[in-house]
């Protein structure tokens, strides 16, 4: 397994991430990987990067990292953002979702070597990304933004 770059797959990796599919469930919280790859391809930026997980060289999951321009007003302004993670569902259960995690501090650092830490935003009711996170070093940092039922928990991994 490894994190690379979405500039760094080659054109039939790209075509491969559209098969990515999250469980039904899971899309309330992350999306689903066309409205993921709508935000990445939207705009030019060198602040917003996607970055695949790819498993025997296909893309099986898949995340954005955000700074600067693209950080909601409750963020760090130093931070990158980590959002719309998304496993394959025929891959989750194999420590998919473990790898990225810890894996990403690097990939962050390579991106961005002035960053000082990652944080996101996970919905209350989303407990097993909570755990996940929890359990890879990041930290409950509190109220992040008035979700759809109650505030999201805000976490911070310092880089």
């Amino acid at each position: 397994m490894q994190l690379i770059d979405y500039r760094d797959l080659c054109p039939a990796q790209r075509e491969q991430l559209i098969e990515i599919e999250v469980l039904a469930e899971q899309v309330r919280f992350a999306g689903d990987i066309a409205s993921a790859l709508y935000r990445l391809l939207s705009v030019d930026s060198d602040d917003r990067r996607g970055v695949a997980l790819l498993m025997n060289s296909e893309p099986k999951a898949f995340m954005l990292l955000e700074r600067r321009a693209f950080l909601p007003a409750w963020a760090d302004p130093q931070a990158i953002m980590l959002s719309a993670l998304q496993v394959d569902r025929r891959c989750q259960g194999r420590g998919a979702g473990r790898f990225c995690m810890a894996a990403l501090p690097s990939m962050a650092r390579s991106l961005w070597p002035d960053a000082q830490r990652l944080e996101l935003s996970v919905a209350a009711d989303n407990q097993a990304a909570i755990a996940l996170y929890l359990s890879t070093g990041w930290v409950d940092a509190g109220n992040g933004y008035r979700g759809r039922i109650d505030y999201e928990r805000r976490l911070i991994l310092r880089l």
